[in-house]
């Protein structure tokens, strides 16, 4: 679809929806007028169109949090944006991976099966909000500071304990372990840029093969 193409308001701006490409956690939301829009597209990183200053903004010029873009979608009614991006840095201008780190809705409302289906999910996104943010002291920081080869260290000596675990017929420590294995494992595929979605996905496929 050409940017002309693309429903603007009344004030020539549409919503864009900015969403991390691996762990899917929403970052932002902004607006972007064409100009922005075309800018986005061409330098491949998020321009945004600020109401407040009435003028085009380049994401991370200052900070240096900039947003690459990997994918842009536009919904049924082609206006309104999903930018899907890997985050630099923090996306809010409060230092915090995401804008939206708050709920309206309470933790213990959710479902027990709930909370243990969505952990995964929530531990890739913390992943994600440490690699973004790197607080000093953080296990996940240090992995990340260290490079890849250190984290692929740890996946094979989480492994390994995994495997004697098993041998042991040791159900509690094997469940420790597990889930020291699948942590790294996160943090690996997240140091690779490497979205879970993709491995459920080959699982999915394999399933219906």
């Amino acid at each position: 679809m050409n940017v002309d193409e693309l429903t603007f308001d009344e004030a020539g701006l549409i919503p864009a929806v900015v969403q991390d490409s691996v762990s899917k956690e929403v970052l932002t939301l902004a607006y972007m007028n064409k100009e922005s829009l075309q800018k986005t597209i061409d330098t491949k990183e998020t321009w945004f169109y600020s109401r407040s200053r009435q003028e085009l903004w380049h994401k991370g010029e200052t900070s240096g949090n900039k947003q690459q873009v990997a994918d842009i979608r536009y919904d049924c009614d082609s206006d309104a944006l999903n930018v899907l991006v890997e985050p630099a840095g923090p996306a809010c201008h409060k230092g915090d991976y995401s804008c939206f780190s708050r709920s309206l809705l309470s933790e213990e409302k959710q479902s027990a099966d709930g909370r243990r289906f969505a952990i995964i999910n929530e531990l890739e996104q913390v992943i994600a909000t440490r690699e973004a943010e790197m607080p000093e002291g953080a296990y996940t920081t240090y992995l990340f500071t260290e490079g890849v080869d250190k984290i692929l260290k740890k996946v094979g000596e989480e492994a390994g304990e995994v495997i004697i675990a098993s041998k042991n017929r040791d159900h509690e420590e094997l469940s420790w372990e597990t889930a020291d294995l699948l942590y790294h494992l996160l943090v690996l595929l997240r140091e690779q840029k490497l979205p879970l979605d993709d491995v459920l996905r080959v699982l999915e496929e394999r399933h219906r093969s």
